[in-house]
Order: structure tokens, then C-alpha cells, then sequence
């Protein structure tokens, strides 16, 4: 009984497999790392934000000191009238001086700060765009992955299905070859290879010893009697099972 095309056809199944269960595990990956990409912009925005904030609070701590000394200096000023002696008014008009520089300060501090204003808002303004573009690039994007991921997993269903149609149809031609194989796709793919007409092994392209051409060859031929070959011949440097071209 001929095991040898049955089993192609397992490891035909098997490579599918193998590059959708690839792809699927790819996918989240993929979408990792574009949702990293938003969030570092996000990130970007709030930074952004943050220092638009903070320059804002600062230019309130100014203005409400500024008014403070200025509150301080009507005080001041009221209570002149009631002031009888000029060592008193002169105390009480070097005290307001003083107050008036304070609050001219804190007024420079807090125009010094509102210059820079526009060009923070310019950066928030920014920011915000680049987040709005990306996003929907990144939504668009994670949600073609999603469709593909559902793709993938329904194909995979089916594919293991065909998948235990094939394995059935070695195992009924040679069960020990099917074990042989299963043990073997695990440490070497593909586990089944081609042996050429100069009975070089395909799968890790070293030269075979004359036996195990005439080995395949002999296979071969009891299965067009319609005979049982005995098990699988194998590469004697990497253990793949070995054919000839059908």
C-alpha cells in the first residue's frame, strides 16, 4: 500500500497549518505594537497638555499675587488718610513703593509667561492633530486584523479537519510511518523530503549511502505489486523520510 502520497498530502496540510498558526500569533503582536505606537502619541499629547497647564497655572499664581499686593496697597493707601504724623506717612509710602514693585514684578512674571502661551497651544494643537490621524489609521488598521485573525482561525478549523482525514489515510497505509512522522515534524520541517536522481536528500542536501536509494526504490517497487513495505526509509544524517519523485 502506497504511504508515501497520502503522507505528502498530510505535510501539504501540515505547511498550512504551520503558517496560519504563524500568522495568528503574529496578529496580536502586530496589533501591539500599533497600539503602543497611539499610545506613545497619546503620550506625546498629554505631555503636551501638561505643560500648556502648568504655563497657564503659573500666569494665575502671578496674577492672584500681583492682585494681593495690589489689594494690600488700597489698604495701605486708605489708611493714610488717618495718618497724623509724616514719619508715619513717609513709612507708609516706602512700604507702598515697595508693594508696587512686587506687584510689577509678579505682572512682568506673569506677561513673560503668557508670551509663550500661543506657541504651547500651537504644540497642543499639533499634538491633538497627530493623535486624530493616527488613530484612525491604527483603528482602521487593528480592525483588517481582526477580520484577517477570524480568517484565520475559521481556515485553521477547517484545516484540521482535512487535517485528521489525511492523518487517517496514512495511518490505514502504515500507522508506524504516521507515528515516525508526528514524532518527527516536531524537530525538522519538512519531515518528509525528496530524494533525488543523485539520491541527495532534499531536506538537508547531503548524499546518501547506495542502500538508501535502492531502500526507496525497493519501496516503490513492492507498492506497484500492490505490496506492504515495511516502514519508512529515512536520511541518515537528518532522519527525514525519504521518497522519490511520484
Amino acid at each position: 500500500m502506497n504511504v508515501i502520497q497520502p503522507l505528502i498530502e498530510l505535510q501539504d496540510t501540515d505547511g498550512q497549518i504551520r503558517e496560519l498558526e504563524r500568522e495568528a500569533k503574529d496578529i496580536p503582536q502586530r496589533k501591539a505594537q500599533e497600539t503602543a505606537r497611539l499610545a506613545g502619541v497619546n503620550a506625546a499629547l498629554e505631555i503636551a497638555k501638561s505643560q500648556l497647564e502648568t504655563h497657564r497655572s503659573r500666569i494665575r499664581n502671578e496674577e492672584a499675587e500681583a492682585e494681593q499686593v495690589r489689594t494690600k496697597i488700597h489698604d495701605l493707601k486708605i489708611a493714610q488718610t488717618s495718618i497724623k504724623s509724616n514719619k508715619e506717612m513717609q513709612q507708609s509710602i516706602m512700604q507702598i513703593e515697595s508693594l508696587e514693585h512686587d506687584a510689577e514684578t509678579a505682572e512682568n512674571r506673569a506677561l513673560a509667561l503668557s508670551e509663550d502661551i500661543p506657541f504651547l497651544e500651537k504644540n497642543v494643537a499639533s499634538a491633538q492633530a497627530q493623535v486624530d490621524a493616527d488613530k484612525g489609521g491604527v483603528d482602521g488598521y487593528v480592525a483588517e486584523l481582526d477580520a484577517r485573525l477570524a480568517e484565520v482561525n475559521a481556515e485553521l478549523a477547517r484545516l484540521q479537519q482535512e487535517r485528521a482525514m489525511k492523518s487517517k489515510a496514512v495511518s490505514d497505509a502504515d500507522p508506524r510511518t504516521l507515528l515516525y512522522y508526528e514524532r518527527l515534524r516536531v524537530r525538522r520541517w519538512p519531515a518528509v523530503a525528496l530524494l533525488n536522481s543523485d539520491d541527495v536528500c532534499d531536506g538537508c542536501h547531503m548524499k546518501q549511502p547506495p542502500f538508501v536509494g535502492q531502500s526507496v526504490d525497493r519501496n516503490a517497487k513492492i507498492v506497484e505489486q500492490g505490496g506492504k513495505v515495511q516502514g519508512p526509509v529515512v536520511c541518515t544524517m537528518c532522519g527525514r523520510i525519504l521518497y522519490r519523485d511520484l
